[in-house]
This record gives structure tokens, sequence and C-alpha cells, in this order.
């Protein structure tokens, strides 16, 4: 899934899809991964996986990121995340 991230936003969020990219929020840095690591957790609480079955597979120090979702299909990971926009 792409993913465009907001590194050192106010609150950790999920903002909702445009066209087929994520947009999500992350309250920490870029730094040493940290930034990522602060993506993966969101995505991980907000579909109910553990948080190693997310992983950034390519884009570890840009905005935009391409994610795996073990265990999901596209539709099911697409169909979870909307119930989820806005960080809820």
């Amino acid at each position: 899934m792409r993913v465009r991230v907001q590194p050192r936003a106010s609150r950790n969020e999920i903002v909702g899809w445009r066209e087929d990219v994520l947009s999500v929020r992350v309250t920490a840095p870029p730094v040493n991964g940290r930034a990522n690591a602060a993506v993966g957790a969101l995505l991980a609480a907000a579909l109910g996986l553990r948080p190693s079955a997310v992983t950034v597979v390519r884009g570890e120090k840009g905005r935009d990121k391409l994610v795996s979702v073990a265990g999901l299909s596209p539709d099911q990971l697409r169909a979870r995340l909307e119930t989820t926009e806005g960080g809820r």
C-alpha cells in the first residue's frame, strides 16, 4: 500500500485516502527511523495487527512510502482503514 507521511504532526492519526494513497500523520520526527516505526505502530493498531505485520518496504527516508501488511488482502486492508479514518 502506498502511504504519504507527515512527520512531527501534533498527533498520530490516519487522515484518509487520496486516490490510492493513504495519508497519515505521526508525532515522531524523521530521525533514525522513528517516523517509520510510528507509521508501522499506527497502522498496526488501526488494523488490529501486531506491529511486526507492518513493514516499510520502500521510502525509508522520504514522505512517500510503500508499506507491506501481512495477513490482509488489499480489499480487506482498505475496508479496515476506511472505518478508522481520522485516527479512530
